[in-house]
């Protein structure tokens, strides 16, 4: 009895080592195979932000400091006005609409809720003023009005947002009006019918959107960065900017908390759909960056939006530095000249006509490789002027944070006037060009 007790206990520990076997198996091709998360795989900073979807850019080159669930397509809310902002620059420098046109308002804008200035059918307002309250006041009903006054119509705007979006390379972005409201709380009578589904734009598009709006229209900042706006004289209070992390507000007793040094931008939003956001802009010291927030749980009411992007200006500020990885005005090894014909030298020195500069880590090393050296045409033809674009210089480096390939190009310029050869001394050198091919076809005979 004894004798088969222990068998039967030693059989039973051998089917027990062989299940743990198992299932540890399972369980190790389970991590394996199964696809990482985007915040897994994207976040290498360990800041552990709070949010649903996060990005950090240097505004200069569109380098990506950070990115945290980037791509996926969220609810964006107000921060969609960025694209209303852009467009109505556009409109503006296009010749379209101009600062002091006044504008009746609309049936549309008049019924919007949400943020607003209260503007009434028949009311009349300059598009500067309205711009304003968009800007500073996150307003609406002046954001619809300008949208219609530049579109003809909110939903013909819209298609023009999403035209726009697909040029400036916003590929997981989708507008189906001007405010970011969702389409149930947009007046139902001005409800699109030509456009499908809701507004959604990922946290890298949002980016991306400001990065175009500070390259192509900078004066937007002279409204994003107004602390408050008196929209009507009569009006008790003025308009509060959404924006708590201006610098200026440093000495302002509720949100001094939140103000962050060289913040004068960009746009905030807030539905019960997209939770908090913001996309915000800081410069310090030369460098300028673009840092976005989506999905950030509370109350608009609770700046964490603003807590959570000081995070990733912290890291962008703190942890990375520039770095010229390819000098200007810089001969090329093995590539100080290009050929001339028709010149009076047969060469011209060249030198870069433009740095290579690039945020990196500061404790990273990375090196500009160079992949290739092309003409404008080989050879050259002169004349040739001191500071004339002759050639492209293409280097490629590896992304430290992205771990992506780059390749950037620069032009190579002359550092000298190549003057075109008289005819006497172009006849001497064609004589001695068909004297030497001469001389090598005979020597090639033997």
């Amino acid at each position: 009895m004894n004798q088969a007790y222990v068998r039967y206990a030693k059989q039973s520990r051998a089917v027990m080592f062989k299940l743990l076997a198992i299932l540890l198996l399972a369980a190790l091709l389970q991590a394996m195979l199964l696809p990482r998360s985007s915040a897994a795989t994207n976040d290498i900073s360990g800041l552990q932000l709070n949010v649903k979807s996060a990005f950090l850019m240097d505004a200069d080159t569109g380098q990506v400091l950070y990115q945290n669930n980037a791509d996926t397509a969220l609810p964006p809310a107000s921060m969609t006005k960025m694209m209303t902002e852009y467009l109505v620059f556009k409109a503006i420098q296009d010749g379209k609409i101009s600062w002091d046109q006044e504008i009746t308002i609309q049936e549309n804008a008049a019924k919007q809720i949400g943020s607003r200035v209260f503007l009434a059918v028949g009311d009349k307002h300059t598009v500067r003023e309205l711009y304003i309250a968009m800007a500073v006041g996150s307003a609406n009903d002046a954001t619809t009005q300008l949208a219609e006054t530049v579109g003809g119509s909110e939903e013909a705007f819209a298609k023009l947002m999403n035209e726009t979006a697909k040029q400036l390379g916003m590929n997981d972005s989708h507008f189906i009006n001007s405010t970011g409201l969702d389409r149930a709380d947009m007046p139902e009578a001005y409800r699109p019918t030509s456009i499908e589904g809701e507004t959604v734009m990922s946290a890298h598009d949002s980016a991306l959107l400001a990065y175009h709006i500070l390259k192509d229209y900078p004066e937007f900042l002279e409204y994003s960065k107004m602390q408050t706006y008196q929209f009507r004289e009569r009006d008790k209070q003025p308009l509060i900017n959404w924006d708590w992390m201006l610098e200026s507000n440093k000495n302002v007793q509720n949100f001094k908390k939140f103000a962050y040094p060289g913040v004068d931008g960009l746009k905030t939003g807030h539905t019960s759909n997209a939770g908090n956001c913001f996309t915000g802009t800081a410069l310090q010291n030369g460098t300028r960056l673009i840092a976005v927030v989506m999905g950030v749980p509370g109350n608009s009411n609770d700046g964490k939006r603003f807590l959570e992007t000081a995070k990733l200006f912290d890291y962008g500020f703190g942890s990375f530095e520039k770095k010229t990885l390819v000098q200007p005005k810089t001969a090329i090894a093995e590539h100080e000249t290009l050929k001339v014909k028709k010149g009076g030298k047969k060469s011209v020195q060249v030198v870069t006509g433009q740095d290579i500069t690039v945020m990196l880590p500061k404790t990273s090393k990375v090196e500009a490789k160079l992949k290739e050296v092309v003409p404008t045409s080989d050879p050259l033809v002169a004349p040739l002027k001191q500071g004339d674009k002759v050639g492209k210089a293409t280097y490629t480096y590896k992304d430290p944070v992205t771990q992506e390939d780059k390749t950037v190009t620069v032009d190579l310029v002359a550092t000298e006037d190549v003057n075109k050869a008289g005819w006497f001394k172009l006849m001497l050198r064609a004589i001695g060009a068909f004297f030497s091919g001469l001389f090598k076809g005979i020597v090639n005979l033997f």
